[in-house]
């Protein structure tokens, strides 16, 4: 079986980045800072499916991509979850929280609808992204 992204988040989100186990997505909603880790594993859809050394890299991978948020973006909380309701590819949500933000205090899902990114202002968070990444 050979990887292949799940078609919702292909649809959802923008490639940011590729990191030893996971590609990292950028949610298309300007609302929030809102990345996704998409382990490169085909079939998996949860994350104790994941041999010990992925589920180690997994972590780290997050723990990075969270360090990344709070250096960009300054949140009162970075969100980290692994849902799989809708999509059951296993990915993993890392999302930066405000308490201004117009969720806050709750959950980002089904929270009215996503706002598209301008263009430049996607460009831009995508570069600022890679630059933070890599």
């Amino acid at each position: 079986m050979t990887f292949s992204l799940h078609e919702r988040l292909a649809a959802d989100t923008v490639p940011v980045w590729t990191l030893d186990l996971s590609h990292v997505l950028l949610m298309r909603d300007a609302r929030w800072p809102w990345l996704i880790l998409v382990p490169a594993r085909a079939g998996v859809t949860e994350i104790h499916q994941l041999d010990q050394t992925d589920r180690g890299r997994l972590i780290e991978e997050a723990a990075q991509a969270g360090r990344v948020l709070e250096r960009l973006f300054s949140p009162d909380k970075v969100n980290v979850g692994a849902l799989g309701n809708m999509v059951p590819q296993l990915h993993v949500h890392v999302i930066a929280r405000r308490r201004d933000d117009p969720a806050w205090p709750g959950p980002v899902w089904g929270h009215g609808a996503a706002e598209p990114y301008a263009p430049d202002a996607l460009s831009r968070r995508i570069e600022d992204l890679r630059a933070a990444l890599g």
